[in-house]
C-alpha cells in the first residue's frame, strides 16, 4: 500500500446503529466461566473451597486426564436440601453472604458464580444430602438444567464435572498436556491443604479406571496451631522445609502474621516455594511477595528466592477480597502496615537464628562422599573414601547454593588474619598474627582449645586444612568452616551496624542535576523522597515535571543520577517499592568486607580460629556469606561412622 492510499480497516464500523440487547443466562454464565474457570485447576479450586465452606473435615478429589474429562469432589460437609439444588445453579445465588456487607467476608466463596459457570461449559452433576433430608441429585449440561431427582448418599456432597469446556471447544485448544494440568491441580490442592490443617485431603488420579492411584494425601491434624501447621507443611512441602524453617508469630495494630520461613541457605532457584495466605485464603499478591523478597534482600543473591508459608489474619474490614473473580488478589486498607509487619518479623526471626545454617548443607556434603556400588559380577561393596572429583564437589556445592560459582582455586595472597581485623569490634585483645608457616613446617595450632569448648554450638578448633578450612570438634560431631566466607560475613555485619548507627554519608553535588519526568513519575518519586534520603540520595521538586538531585551517597562515588532515578522508577512501577540505592550501597559494603577479610591461604593459629568460631556464634546471619552460600558444614558423628561402615 502506498503512502497516498487511505487506510481501510479490516473491521469497518457497522452501517446501521447496533441494538442493545439483554444476554440470556447461558451466555452470561459462559462469559463468567472465562474469568472464574481458566483451566481444570480453577474448577478444582472452586469446588474444594465450597467443600471447606460447607464444614467438611475430609475432602477427596478424583481427576482423569488432567481434569479434562473428569473432576469429582466428595466431602462430608453439611450438604444441601433438594430445594437448594436448583438455586445453587442459578447465577449469583449463595449462602455465604446476605449482600449487606461485602467487606465482612469469612468464607472462601461469596460471589455465587462458580457452579453456574461450571454447568455452562461442562456436564455438572451435584448429589447432596443435608441432615434431616433425603439425598437428591441435579444435572446441568452446557447450561441446560435438568429436574431434581432422588439419589443415594449417606451425607455430604459429591460434585462431578465431566467433559470440561465441551460447550466451548475453542477453550480446549488452550489446555496443556494431561501431566501439566494434573500438576496444576496438585499444586492447588496442596495450597488449600496448607490453609486448612484440620481438614483431610486426598487427591486421586483415576485416568486408568478403577480406584486409581493416590498422588497426594494429608490427614487432618488437631491440637496447637503451630504444631498442626508444622505437620501439614512437612507433609506438603517436605521434611527438609520443616527442618529448616523458622517459626514466625507477630502482631501489629490488629494484623497477625504467623507461619514458617526457611533459612537463607535453604533457598530456591525460582519463587516456587512461596505460599501466602490472607485469612486462610491463598493469594498471589505483588505487595506481599515484594515484602518477602525485601526481608531476605541482604541474605540472598538476586537469582535465589526464599521459601516460606506465611499467614496473615486480620479483621475482614481491613482487607478487600472482592478484587478479581478468581479471588486470588487482595487489597489492604493499609498496605504499608502489612508490608512492614512481614519485613520486620522475618528479619527479626532471621537475626534470632544466629549462625544457624540449613541441614541440607550437610546432606549435600555427605552426598559427595558416596560409597562405590557393587560390581556387575557381584563383588562385595567396597567403601571408598578418596577425595571427591571436581564434578562431585561442584554438584555438592550447587546443591548447597545453586547458581553460585564453585571455588575451584584459592590462590589469593595471604592477608591479615582474624586477630587483627576482629579485635577492632569484638573487644578481644589478641597477639599479632605470625607470618604464614613455610610449606612443610608444622602449624603452631594447639592440640586442645579451652576446656568445654566442644559443648559450644560450633565446637573447638582442632586444625586447619588447605589454609582455608577450619576443622572444629563438637560433642557429637565436627564442623568445617570456610574461614574467608565466615569472616567476610562478620566484617559485613559490622559495616552495616556502623552505617545504621551513623547513617549514610551524602555527597552534595556542586551543580544539582535536573531530571525531567512525567507527572505520575514525578509524584511517585517525591512520595519516597524521605526513604531515599536515608540512603544519601537527596531529591526535591524543581518545578513543573522536573526533580532536582542535590545529593548522592558518597560511598558510590561518581553517579549517573538520571539513570539511577529512572531505574528507581522502574522498580517502583514493577514492585511498588525500590531497593536500588540500598542494594548499591550494600554491594559496596560487601566488597569492602570481602577485601578486608581473612584470605584463603592464610595460616591461622588456634586462638584465632577459636575467636572466629565464637564471633560467628555471637553474630546474626553468620551461617551464610554475603551471597547466600553456607559458611560452615556440620557433620554428625553418626553420619561420619556410616560413611566408614561402622554403623
Amino acid at each position: 500500500m502506498s503512502s497516498a492510499e487511505p487506510y481501510i480497516s479490516e473491521n469497518p464500523r457497522p452501517e446501521t446503529r447496533p441494538v442493545i440487547r439483554q444476554l440470556d443466562d447461558s451466555a452470561i454464565n459462559r462469559i463468567a466461566a472465562g474469568e472464574v474457570v481458566e483451566r481444570p485447576a480453577s474448577a478444582v479450586k472452586e469446588l474444594v473451597e465450597n467443600a471447606i465452606d460447607a464444614g467438611a473435615t475430609r475432602i477427596t478429589v478424583e481427576i482423569a486426564d488432567g481434569g479434562k474429562t473428569l473432576i469429582r469432589v466428595t466431602d462430608d460437609g453439611c450438604g444441601m436440601t433438594p430445594e437448594d439444588l436448583p438455586l445453587a445453579l442459578s447465577r449469583h445465588a449463595t449462602s455465604k453472604i446476605d449482600g449487606s456487607d461485602l467487606l465482612n467476608i469469612h468464607t472462601f466463596g461469596f460471589r455465587g458464580e462458580a457452579l453456574p459457570s461450571l454447568g455452562a461449559v461442562g456436564r455438572l452433576t451435584i448429589t447432596s444430602r443435608a441432615a434431616g433430608h433425603e439425598a437428591a441429585q441435579i444435572r446441568v449440561s452446557g447450561g441446560k438444567l435438568e429436574p431434581v431427582k432422588p439419589a443415594a448418599l449417606r451425607a455430604g456432597s459429591v460434585v462431578e464435572l465431566r467433559d470440561l469446556f465441551f460447550a466451548t471447544p475453542a477453550r480446549l485448544k488452550f489446555m496443556r498436556t494431561d501431566r501439566a494440568e494434573a500438576q496444576a491441580i496438585s499444586d492447588t490442592v496442596k495450597r488449600l491443604a496448607m490453609a486448612e490443617p484440620s481438614v483431610g485431603f486426598t487427591l486421586r488420579d483415576v485416568s486408568g479406571g478403577g480406584e486409581g492411584r493416590v498422588t497426594f494425601r494429608a490427614d487432618p491434624l488437631s491440637g496447637d496451631l503451630f504444631d498442626a501447621l508444622h505437620g501439614r507443611l512437612a507433609s506438603v512441602l517436605g521434611r527438609e522445609f520443616a527442618e529448616n524453617a523458622l517459626k514466625i508469630d507477630a502482631s501489629r495494630e490488629g494484623i497477625r502474621l504467623y507461619g514458617y520461613a526457611a533459612l537463607p541457605t535453604y533457598s530456591r532457584g525460582a519463587a516456587v516455594a512461596q505460599f501466602l495466605f490472607v485469612n486462610t485464603r491463598p493469594v498471589k499478591d505483588k505487595m506481599l511477595t515484594g515484602a518477602l523478597r525485601a526481608a531476605y534482600f541482604d541474605f540472598l543473591s538476586r537469582d535465589r528466592h526464599p521459601a516460606a508459608a506465611l499467614f496473615i489474619d486480620c479483621d475482614p474490614q481491613l482487607v478487600d477480597v472482592n478484587v478479581h473473580p478468581a479471588k486470588s488478589e487482595v487489597r489492604f486498607r493499609d498496605p504499608g502496615l502489612a508490608r512492614g509487619l512481614i519485613v520486620s518479623s522475618l528479619r527479626h526471626a532471621l537475626a534470632e537464628a544466629g549462625h544457624r545454617a540449613s541441614t541440607t548443607v550437610a546432606g549435600a556434603t555427605l552426598g559427595a562422599m558416596r560409597a562405590e556400588q557393587p560390581t556387575a559380577t557381584g563383588a562385595p561393596r567396597v567403601y571408598q573414601m578418596d577425595r571427591p572429583s571436581y564434578g562431585a564437589r561442584s554438584q555438592s556445592y550447587a546443591a548447597q547454593s545453586p547458581g553460585q560459582p564453585h571455588p575451584a582455586s584459592f590462590n589469593a595472597p595471604p592477608s591479615p588474619g582474624f586477630a587483627e581485623l576482629a579485635g577492632a569490634y569484638s573487644g578481644r585483645v589478641t597477639e599479632a598474627a605470625e607470618p604464614p608457616a613455610a610449606p612443610g613446617q608444622p602449624s603452631d595450632t594447639p592440640e586442645r582449645a579451652a576446656p568445654g569448648a566442644e559443648a559450644l554450638p560450633l565446637g573447638a578448633a582442632r586444625g586447619q586444612v588447605h589454609e582455608n578450612y577450619i576443622i572444629a570438634q563438637t560433642t557429637d560431631g565436627m564442623v568445617i568452616v570456610d574461614q574467608h566466607a565466615a569472616h567476610e560475613r562478620l566484617v559485613y555485619e559490622k559495616l552495616k551496624r556502623q552505617m545504621a548507627n551513623n547513617g549514610v554519608a551524602a555527597q552534595a553535588l556542586l551543580i544539582p542535576e535536573i531530571v525531567e519526568l512525567s507527572d505520575n513519575d514525578c509524584a511517585c518519586l517525591l512520595g519516597v523522597a524521605d526513604e531515599l534520603a536515608k540512603f544519601g540520595l537527596g531529591i526535591e521538586a524543581f518545578g513543573g515535571n522536573a526533580i532536582a538531585v542535590r545529593e548522592t551517597p558518597a560511598i558510590l562515588g561518581e553517579v549517573n543520577a538520571e539513570a539511577m532515578i529512572k531505574d528507581i522508577l522502574d522498580e517502583l512501577s514493577d514492585q511498588g517499592e525500590s531497593q536500588l540505592v540500598q542494594a548499591k550501597i550494600e554491594a559496596i559494603l560487601s566488597r569492602v568486607a570481602c577485601h578486608g577479610s581473612i584470605r584463603s591461604g592464610r595460616r591461622m593459629r588456634g586462638e584465632e580460629m577459636d575467636a572466629l568460631l565464637r564471633e560467628m556464634e555471637a553474630t546474626p546471619h553468620s551461617g551464610q556469606c554475603n551471597h547466600g552460600r553456607p559458611t560452615y558444614v556440620e557433620l554428625k558423628l553418626a553420619d561420619i561412622e556410616r560413611l566408614f561402615g561402622r554403623s
